[in-house]
């Protein structure tokens, strides 16, 4: 066994496996994987290992599509088959919202090139000669939808890994992860140690204890998953060809052919946990006892779809352990506390993903950042407040709900609260409906009266009117928004002005009570983040930032040193805030404050510490509302002190509190972006109307890669488009748009009802060449197309007049 290595991966499943196919692929061959047990033991062998490309998430369909081309490529390039059949998918809907779903993801296939489109019962019969499409309303068909065999793809990759020269230990459980104090670390296993520049967690049912080596304790649990097998079936051994699967999430079930029988899995509600405090490390290749009892309401289901099923003898079953994290997606990425410590934990549809998985491993590692934005897969999206208990509850909703719908801004209440501020009971008692933001619990909007939940779909519910109404008392008076779910940061000492000018790329105040927007950018040159720097005094600075990439932005930071005498603290637990904004936000606050807020004293983009109601508060005079306005943030102990006296300020100008919906729509009304959808990685600042906040005559973080593309033409712009929509639906993100010839144009990142200009808006891209202010574009909300307009100017206030007023 090598005892020095670039990489040691550790786990030898499938995903893995993958994993060193394309560090070796990328030219990093001085890699080993180390495997416990045999190749394939705990999930991977009993896999059920179907294949499918489309997903709600653009990039996730981009990986599964990868990963689906990827198998027959691996069986030429090493000779070792996958066992892949692809006799395609169907998929039903039973209900208008999954018709909804599945039209939405037919439009994103034809914008991707993918293939999957509607047929007819008539062909549906053809393709499934033995299924009843009784109470179906839509049948979508995907030729390149199937099955792989689990032992044959993970063969496939170490086949591929050890030709290019990548080693794989099996039978070789580690002991021990130490971190030495260069960054590497030391290996131990029972054949000896190794010594390598990284190491990379993909270690499935064991990923919770090969983290707790190296002092990380993931978000995972795991629970049982039962599939059956049938006996041979007559209607299929007389077939001379393969029977296409059936997704039937309204059903709550999956079923395709195997050998010459069905194979029928489900999620049922009378879900088991296992191994919660650990898995057993002798488990290898073993399964649970039967207990179909729990899973007969879904069979039921699927015999229903498929009568023919109903007579056919079980000939194996599978109860099998899965391990998952509280949303469902994958752990992915570097650790952000540890220096070259890469997870991979968490996959479930694994055969799906596999190779874009091992991909986006790869390119993180050897180059510095994936390709594709993978912040939904990011495992710095959870933190410490996701604890067992949080994990346990999302894990069960998730697992119960496995094929429900996630619509649009849907909010799940499982495991919520995770974290508070002081004044959640009272946002609770005037009517705050809440939503999960890193683990805080934040107004999304407010009803009239407590206790009220809302609604879901894909067209406007039960928070249409009321956010409506608070985004007209902000435009026409003043409103409240409790911003406390923001990241905060204080920087302090002799070196904070250079470490900061060393990050970030815009130029850094060098007055006090200035402050600047200043985008972050990534190792490929995109925009990695947008904050707000305030210089507070001489030697001090506070930055604001998105608070659910607080952990994510910790490894950009990590990348510059501090210099000597400086501290850097991340204080969110410590700072709360409110947005205080509308025409008559000045005159609400100069009701609390002795501190001249005209514009002379305070302009745009100003800040002083000043007392409000007797807090002491940092006052910032910008809004991302688009309108006059100000941050106000205080120390969290003051944050329902605070909270009271504004909003009761606020009565007296008309004003009162709004959520986080009503901001979607303010800021889509003045075309500003927010970062995870207009911002990310994947867009050169050029792109996003970033480049303006970059000074040249400085260095900063990835300066290299910002040069390198800089003066490259944007690939696509982001753009802003006034909707049709008469259907009571907005773009919410994700929708693709086309010319009415069938152009592809780009797609929305953001949509709402812009309330105070009385249009439905989108923001979103439009390729180079494509579309033009004027033009008519077609958005396929719903589905379906609707006319829009790509407009030159945001609707509302394109001067900026109101926000320096």
């Amino acid at each position: 066994m090598k005892t020095h290595a670039q990489v040691v991966v550790i786990g030898g499943g499938l995903v893995g496996c993958s994993i060193l196919y394309h560090l070796a692929k990328l030219g990093w061959t001085d890699c080993v994987l180390l495997e416990r047990d045999e190749l394939t033991s705990g999930s991977t062998w009993h896999a059920a290992a179907n294949i499918h490309g489309l997903h709600d998430s653009t990039n996730i369909s981009r990986i599964q599509h990868y990963t689906m081309n990827l198998y027959k490529e691996l069986e030429q390039e090493t000779g070792q088959g996958c066992g892949v059949f692809q006799p395609g998918s169907l998929y039903l809907a039973q209900t208008q919202e999954r018709e909804h779903q599945l039209r939405l993801q037919e439009a994103k296939a034809r914008y991707y090139g993918m293939n999957f489109h509607e047929v007819d019962r008539a062909e549906a019969e053809r393709l499934h000669p033995l299924a009843d499409f009784d109470g179906i309303r839509c049948i979508m068909f995907e030729p390149d939808g199937g099955n792989v065999d689990p032992s044959g793809v993970t063969m496939a990759y170490t086949a591929g890994a050890r030709q290019m020269g990548a080693q794989i230990e099996r039978f070789t459980p580690v002991t021990a992860t130490v971190q030495q104090p260069d960054g590497s670390w030391i290996v131990e296993t029972t054949k000896g140690n190794i010594h390598t520049q990284w190491i990379v967690n993909a270690a499935g049912l064991w990923g919770r204890e090969v983290a707790a080596m190296a002092g990380l304790e993931l978000p995972l649990v795991p629970t049982e998953h039962q599939y059956f097998v049938t006996e041979t079936m007559p209607e299929i051994d007389a077939m001379d060809r393969r029977l296409p699967s059936i997704a039937d999430r309204d059903g709550e079930y999956y079923l395709r052919q195997e050998g010459k029988g069905l194979l029928i899995g489900a999620y049922e509600k009378d879900m088991r946990f296992w191994a919660e405090d650990g898995t057993p490390l002798d488990f290898g290749h073993e399964l649970f006892e039967d207990d179909l009892d729990r899973i007969m309401d879904n069979v039921m289901r699927a015999m229903d779809r498929v009568p023919a099923a109903a007579t056919a003898g079980i000939k194996r079953v599978i109860n099998g352990p899965m391990i998952w994290s509280p949303d469902s997606n994958a752990l992915f990425g570097p650790v952000p506390e540890l220096k070259n410590y890469f997870c991979c934990n968490g996959i479930i549809p694994g055969f799906s993903q596999s190779g874009g998985l091992g991909l986006m491993t790869a390119e993180w590692i050897v180059e510095g950042e994936p390709t594709l934005d993978m912040f939904a897969w990011d495992l710095a999206r959870f933190g410490e407040w996701a604890d067992k208990k949080f994990t346990k509850a999302r894990v069960e909703d998730q697992y119960t709900h496995r094929f429900k719908i996630h619509f649009p801004n849907e909010e799940r209440s499982a495991g919520r609260p995770a974290r508070l501020r002081p004044g959640y009971e009272m946002q609770k008692e005037i009517g705050a409906v809440f939503g999960l933001n890193c683990g805080w619990e934040h107004p999304l909007w407010f009803a009239d009266e407590a206790g009220v939940e809302e609604t879901n779909g894909f067209t406007r519910q039960n928070w249409f009117e009321p956010v409506g109404r608070e985004v007209t008392m902000l435009r026409e008076a003043a409103g409240v928004l409790d911003i406390s779910n923001f990241a905060n940061y204080m920087i302090k000492g002799p070196g904070a002005a250079d470490w900061l000018n060393a990050l970030l790329a815009n130029r850094i105040p060098t007055k006090v009570g200035r402050s600047c927007l200043s985008p972050l950018i990534g190792t490929r040159g995109g925009v990695a983040g947008d904050f707000t720097v305030t210089k507070l005094a001489e030697d001090e600075f506070m930055m604001v930032g998105s608070g659910m990439a607080e952990r994510y932005h910790q490894r950009f930071f990590d990348m510059v040193e501090l210099p000597e005498g400086t501290t850097f603290d991340v204080a969110t637990d410590l700072i709360c805030g409110f947005n205080v904004a509308g025409p008559r936000s000045r005159e609400l606050l100069q009701r609390l404050t002795n501190a001249d807020l005209s514009t002379p004293e305070f302009p745009f983009m100003s800040s002083r510490r000043i007392e409000v109601a007797g807090v002491s508060c940092v006052a910032i005079r910008v809004s991302f509302t688009g309108d006059l306005g100000w941050e106000v943030h205080c120390a969290e102990e003051d944050h329902k002190q605070l909270y009271t006296a504004l909003l009761d300020a606020a009565k007296d100008v008309g004003g009162g509190p709004i959520g986080s919906r009503a901001l979607g729509s303010l800021r889509i009304e003045k075309g500003y972006g927010s970062w995870g959808r207009e911002y990310s990685p994947e867009y050169w600042p050029q792109e996003v109307g970033l480049e303006r906040l970059i000074k040249l005559d400085k260095d900063f973080l990835n300066k290299d890669a910002y040069l390198a593309v800089k003066d490259n033409v944007p690939r696509e712009n982001l753009s802003i488009f006034e909707v049709e929509a008469n259907d009571g639906a907005d773009a919410t993100g994700g929708e693709p748009i086309f010319l009415a010839d069938g152009t592809s144009v780009g797609r929305v990142t953001s949509g709402a009802y812009g309330y105070s200009v009385g249009k439905s808006l989108a923001l979103g891209f439009a390729r180079e060449g494509t579309a033009k202010p004027g033009d008519t574009v077609e958005i396929f909300i719903l589905g379906k197309p609707h006319k829009a307009t790509l407009l030159a100017d945001p609707p509302f206030d394109a001067a900026g007049e109101r926000l320096r007023a």
